[in-house]
């Protein structure tokens, strides 16, 4: 017994005399790291637009009545002198010739006052009448030379009332719908048109652009004038309202001559070809431009970290340590940023694993750093 305590005893004494073992450090993370690059990108912009047919007309009577034919269908395409409504023209018919037997009254009482002066000529002439009497003849044939104008006048009027009982299709377009069928009684002064005509061989597409957005996207293009910088604007596509891509490309000919008060915006127009009048006033859509940048950072996305509201990126300086840098995004062109500032070409960026970086910490750089930063540079 007095054996086994000593043991127990020279155990205890040696585990207190041994000293503890150091725990190792462990290794810094090995992260991709690669070189900043510059180069000439294109990034795109949305902005809701409206669309409008390059004619749209209201098409209303000129003249009151009751609408006796109507020759076409909603949304049925139309020809330019098409007749499209027709009102019983009766009643012009009849004033029609009203003026004409008004204009035969007319000329048969200067003819009349003609022949008096005719025969009062050589009476006076031979003082056998007095001279009053031919000048109130001569005075009364001026009379009844108004009248005949008067006359004729009311014809034209009748005959263009007349005119306006065929309503016919000023421009080629579709038509909208009829407001008004067939025995309706119309007038000039209703407060619905019979119908709207909309001509979309070609369509006019309007969006705005905000005060920045306006300066930015007119200072990357030459010229001395607006005129000049709109001639070399690029093609614009326009997204349909169920996110499709419209099949051609449009120009940008127009900007409104001044930006408006309320909402700080100024509105631009895009005309589009519809020659198979896919596009109809009235729909809606987006219009994207693209904003050229020339020597722009590119930086991937995976590269950054978010930070109440700014973004940042992880260079490697010296003894392989991260410094945490603030940038500035100007642009986005799929998985990478365009950077104007907080980083320069040729510093050394940490591709991924940002999140879990500290400022100052140690990291092992991946040795293909080359090979990284090409695969960057391709996207």
């Amino acid at each position: 017994m007095k054996s086994f305590i000593l043991a127990l005893l020279a155990l205890s004494l040696y585990g207190c005399s041994s000293k503890p073992q150091t725990q190792q450090a462990p290794p810094p993370p090995s992260l991709p790291v690669a070189a900043v690059t510059a180069g000439t990108q294109t990034t795109y912009q949305e902005y809701p637009a409206s669309i409008e047919g390059t004619v749209n007309v209201e098409i209303r009577p000129q003249v009151s009545g009751a609408l006796d034919k109507v020759f076409v269908d909603e949304g049925a395409f139309v020809s330019a002198g098409q007749p499209i409504f027709k009102i019983n023209e009766q009643p012009y018919r009849a004033a029609l010739n009203n003026a004409i037997a008004a204009l035969h009254a007319a000329e048969a009482t200067q003819l009349n006052s003609q022949l008096e002066i005719d025969k009062l000529t050589p009476l006076v002439e031979n003082k056998v009448v007095s001279e009053y009497q031919l000048k109130t003849a001569k005075a009364t044939n001026q009379v009844a030379k108004a009248n005949i104008e008067q006359a004729k006048a009311n014809i034209s009027t009748a005959q263009i009332n007349l005119g306006y009982t065929l309503i016919k299709a000023p421009v080629s377009g579709y038509i909208g719908r009829l407001i008004k069928k067939q025995g309706s009684l119309v007038a000039p002064t209703d407060v619905d048109a019979l119908t709207q005509l909309s001509d979309v061989h070609e369509v006019h597409v309007y969006f705005s652009l905000g005060e920045k957005d306006f300066v930015n996207f007119k200072e990357q293009y030459p010229g001395q004038t607006l005129g000049d910088k709109l001639k070399q604007l690029p093609a614009v596509s326009l997204l349909l309202a169920d996110g499709t891509e419209y099949a051609k490309q449009g120009k940008i000919d127009m900007i409104d001559g001044q930006f408006d008060k309320n909402t700080g915006a100024i509105t631009v127009r895009a005309s589009f070809a519809n020659q198979q009048g896919l596009l109809r006033s009235g729909n809606t859509g987006k219009v994207r431009l693209s904003l050229e940048h020339k020597d722009a950072l590119i930086i991937p996305e995976s590269a950054t970290v978010d930070m109440q509201d700014k973004v940042f990126v992880f260079t490697v300086g010296d003894s392989s340590k991260v410094k945490k840098q603030e940038i500035n995004i100007v642009g986005k062109n799929g998985d990478n940023y365009l950077v104007k500032d907080g980083v320069k070409v040729g510093d050394q960026l940490v591709l991924s694993g940002v999140d879990k970086l500290q400022e100052g910490m140690v990291i092992q750089p991946q040795k293909a750093t080359d090979k990284v930063a090409a695969a960057v540079t391709k996207k």
